[in-house]
């Protein structure tokens, strides 16, 4: 391969916020599991797009207290997550845009860091609202936990997308710095 076509290195905060957030969803991905049951196939997922009392009371239930616990460490290790995300998907956006000079780049970059931000804050948003919710679940707050997630997975979905469009632009591989 041609020196001038090689992916420059990846700086090192960025090699360790991947790997901590690797970590992390791995460890998520592990908690989620004893609360996948029949009320709540897609485990806390579920919980979070419940959208009325009865549907997060029923998942509640069907996790009952060992599964409340997982629930709860679930949605505080989550709060560990949401910052480190956030950090590494800004980090990406900047490597992405090493060489993308343009205005139109820049700008892009700019809507794309908000959209990882808006995430983040969305997520905890959701996770306090879901905290607040596992006692006696309410429609108020189902709906709102729901709309939180909601705006989080678009926002997310949204970031990567425009991290896919700004290096489609131009259709070359980042040039060495």
């Amino acid at each position: 391969m041609d020196s001038e076509k090689r992916l420059p290195a990846l700086p090192k905060s960025l090699k360790a916020c991947l790997t901590a957030t690797l970590v992390l969803l791995a460890a998520l991905v592990m908690i989620n599991q004893p609360l996948k049951t029949g009320s709540a196939h897609q485990g806390i997922v579920s919980y979070q797009l419940a959208g009325s009392a009865e549907q997060a009371l029923a998942i509640v239930q069907s996790w009952g207290n060992e599964g409340l616990q997982w629930a709860k460490i679930s949605l505080w290790v989550d709060f560990l997550f949401i910052p480190l995300y956030c950090l590494t998907l800004i980090l990406l956006t900047r490597q992405c845009t090493l060489d993308r000079p343009g205005v139109r780049e820049r700008t892009t970059a700019r809507w794309i860091r908000t959209m990882f931000i808006a995430a983040g804050v969305a997520d905890v948003t959701e996770n306090m609202l879901l905290l607040n919710n596992l006692e006696a679940p309410t429609d108020a707050i189902s709906i709102a936990a729901t709309i939180s997630a909601l705006a989080k997975f678009t926002a997310l979905t949204l970031g990567i997308a425009g991290l896919v469009i700004i290096r489609a632009a131009r259709r070359h591989p980042l040039a060495p710095g």
